[in-house]
């Protein structure tokens, strides 16, 4: 198993351009600018987002399913824990050092011409508000985290009672295929946005 840390550096400096034509076209009543300090990106800041009327400012983290290009998936993996040199991590979901106000889930990914991405949907979730919803559900840090020991053998979907599997999401463990292992909660968009913590921009 490899990791694919590199290849989806690349990728993501491809998909740049298209997320920022996107951003000056659909994000009228902001201004935004784009992180290269590396030790702002640790803390889960890609892009700085400016209110053009009251000046406040929000950080917010791309994740593309980079993955799945030319794909349409219904879900979005938030991840809970990944291992590094064969100790468990804390993902970036939890991470109390994460600064991050909004992800911006970058989804149904096209590449119509070899090396240029041609169109994406990116939905924006407000993440103190996806935290809280999940801690009302009893889907807390603490929870999860019991539950992934309980399992840490499994690969694959675990359902969890809380949540329904086909409307509303589940864990899955990526134990044996990916050399991250990371566990993931994966949660449905059309949930997100149900719920009251999610906006599609495009």
């Amino acid at each position: 198993m490899k990791s694919n840390f590199h290849s989806d550096l690349f990728k993501e400096k491809q998909l740049t351009p298209l997320l920022d034509f996107y951003y000056e076209k659909h994000l009228n009543q902001y201004t935004f600018r784009r992180v290269s300090n590396l030790k702002q990106q640790r803390h889960g800041i890609d892009l700085i987002l400016e209110h053009k009327t009251s000046k406040n400012l929000f950080y917010v983290d791309e994740k593309a399913q980079l993955d799945y290009v030319n794909e349409s998936l219904p879900t979005f993996a938030f991840e809970l824990f990944y291992q590094k040199k064969g100790h468990q991590k804390q993902g970036w979901l939890f991470d109390v050092s994460k600064k991050t106000h909004f992800y911006a889930l970058v989804t149904s990914i096209y590449s119509d011409e070899e090396k240029m991405f041609t169109s994406c949907n990116i939905t924006f979730v407000n993440r103190e508000k996806l935290i809280g919803h999940l801690f009302g559900l009893g889907l807390t840090e603490e929870y999860l985290t019991r539950v992934a020991h309980n399992n840490k053998d499994t690969h694959g979907k675990l359902v969890l009672e809380r949540l329904h599997p086909k409307k509303d999401g589940y864990l899955f463990f990526s134990t044996s295929n990916k050399a991250e292992k990371p566990i993931n909660l994966i949660l449905r968009l059309e949930f997100l946005s149900a719920i009251g913590v999610a906006k599609r921009l495009i």
